[in-house]
């Protein structure tokens, strides 16, 4: 039995031990401009070592831990996001993802436009049903289809993902968050609904910079604003008066109706046009081509009602299978599908003595993957995609992440040993020593969890029980911390290494990841500083009033 415990008997040099895995991974990254795999790698071999030496952690059970966590990511990202890369990659293969550009090209030509409707509305749709990656992926692509250069794309896509996390993969994130703390989850999500939305609005305005330069907020603020505002209320509505699970489908639908209508009365000045479409194949090939010509364009130009409704039809199939899997005898006959069993050699308490859980737990009937997985089958047979070649696409999407995949593998391994060793509780402890402050820093122990696991979830999973205890012992709303907690993560997820090679490898730039964390980790310390400004008046007179139960 491991018993965690404090390295040093300075909490405060204990935590800076504890920060060094981290620390090596967000240097190699942004200043060393380390390749993914291999700044992912050295935080790993950092991770180990200080788990070994530092924590005295045996070797077997710190290994173990490594390899716990390297399963839980096949699980938690790699199978959801092959299959979510698989669906499009299939419509790729037949032509319909052309069709749906060029239906993206329709709603307005002016690619600043497109780059709210895809990243910033459709990315939130796929955020709220999959996440994992998949909106950052298939997003990036959808951009470079636009027009946009492959990093920026990425950027693009990496920035306008943070705007729906704290509720995506229905609302996943606040009903793990309610499971560790104890807290009713409704609460956590009408507070994150306090929280969360007032970053959306600006995110809409930074994508348009980002696009086009600073000329283009003040040419295309409108589409912005309209964007914005209509996201953010629609989190605020539903998260505070309906179901927070379904905040981000219906935030992402109001939002691009919302663009939608206002295009159709306003144009935005100075229009950076997507390109034109490719022209058709020569020598009439075309009319004996279907695939050809839904990639090049019907010659009487326009696609058929058809082509169109069957390029969006993928999409719509994830959404009615991830909504149908909501309902409560459907759902809870999925959970049957569920297997799990103590990790072996894997024995650890925490300080108090309390067991830490060692199970891997795999939901494999509803698991978002395994909903994924589904949808793509039923989305070869729309599109007529022979078994054999569905299988080959399944392969080459595999093969398009290469490295990625070790990276990832890497991430979460990392994770799991700075978990089960201690460093992270060392972590919050440390930051829950600042008294009244913590409530600025609260936002800043969410984004660490992001930062180090990738996912909203995962952050809440290891830190949310430290909010709790630190709210506590201050007399202050564990409310507010919580929610804090999967609000700030949100902000980590676009410099997250996993992210980040999974945008690389969605455009076609592995090795790119330390080009592209510089360019995102501005963005995501500006609004984490915003969000901890925002929680510190919450827990003052000042923004009081907004707390749930306050």
């Amino acid at each position: 039995m491991y018993t965690q415990n404090l390295p040093l008997d300075s909490v405060g040099w204990s935590a800076l031990v504890a920060a060094v895995p981290l620390i090596t991974v967000l240097v190699l990254l942004g200043v060393f401009r380390w390749k993914a795999q291999w700044a992912g790698l050295a935080a790993l071999v950092v991770a180990l070592a200080v788990a070994l030496f530092a924590y005295g952690m045996p070797v077997g059970q710190t290994f173990n831990a490594a390899g716990f966590g390297a399963a839980n990511s096949v699980i938690a990202v790699l199978w959801i996001t092959f299959n979510a890369i698989w669906i499009y990659n299939l419509t790729v293969d037949t032509g319909h993802f052309a069709v749906l550009r060029r239906a993206f090209t329709a709603i307005s030509d002016d690619r600043r436009i497109q780059a709210i409707v895809i990243a910033f509305s459709f990315g939130a749709l796929m955020e709220a049903l999959a996440g994992g990656g998949s909106p950052i992926a298939i997003c990036a692509v959808m951009l470079i289809a636009a027009g946009f250069a492959p990093l920026k794309a990425a950027t693009i896509a990496l920035l306008a993902n943070t705007a729906p996390v704290a509720f995506g993969g229905m609302g996943n994130p606040v009903t793990i968050l309610g499971s560790v703390t104890g807290l009713n989850p409704d609460d956590l999500g009408a507070m994150a609904g306090r929280q969360a939305p007032l970053l959306a609005v600006l995110v809409p305005f930074l994508l348009v910079g980002i696009a086009d330069g600073p000329r283009a907020i003040k040419q295309v603020w409108p589409a912005a604003l309209t964007a914005g505002v209509a996201f953010a209320g629609t989190q605020f509505v539903l998260a505070n008066f309906w179901d927070y699970k379904l905040c981000d489908i219906f935030a992402a639908l109001v939002s691009a109706g919302a663009v939608v209508a206002l295009n159709r009365v306003w144009q935005p000045s100075g229009a950076e046009r997507a390109p034109g479409t490719p022209p058709v194949i020569a020598g009439g090939s075309v009319d004996h081509d279907p695939v050809a010509e839904r990639r090049a364009g019907r010659p009487e130009g326009g696609d058929s009602r058809a082509d169109i409704f069957t390029s969006f039809a993928p999409y719509l199939i994830v959404v009615v299978l991830f909504s149908l899997a909501q309902i409560g005898p459907i759902k809870a006959w999925l959970a049957h599908g569920t297997s799990q069993f103590g990790w072996p050699g894997l024995h650890i308490q925490d300080s108090a003595g309390h067991p830490v859980s060692t199970v891997f737990s795999v939901a494999w009937a509803s698991t978002p993957g395994t909903l994924l997985f589904l949808s793509g089958i039923l989305t070869a047979v729309l599109l007529r995609v022979r078994p054999a070649k569905a299988i080959r696409v399944y392969g080459a999407t595999i093969r398009q992440f290469g490295w990625a995949i070790f990276t990832i593998l890497c991430v979460f391994a990392l994770s799991y040993v700075m978990n089960f060793s201690g460093q992270i509780t060392t972590l919050g402890v440390w930051l829950a020593q600042t008294g009244a402050f913590f409530a600025f820093l609260s936002p800043l122990v969410g984004w660490f969890g992001v930062a180090v696991t990738g996912t909203d979830a995962g952050s809440n999973a290891l830190f949310g029980g430290l909010q709790l205890t630190a709210a506590h012992q201050l007399g202050a709303s564990p409310v507010l911390f919580g929610a804090a907690n999967t609000s700030g993560g949100v902000l980590a997820k676009m410099i997250s290494p996993q992210n980040l090679a999974i945008g690389t490898a969605a455009v076609g730039a592995v090795g790119a990841e330390g080009t592209l964390f510089r360019k995102v980790f501005g963005w995501s310390m500006a609004m984490l500083l915003l969000l901890c400004v925002i929680v510190y008046l919450q827990s003052t007179a000042v923004l009081g009033w907004m707390v749930v139960g306050g």
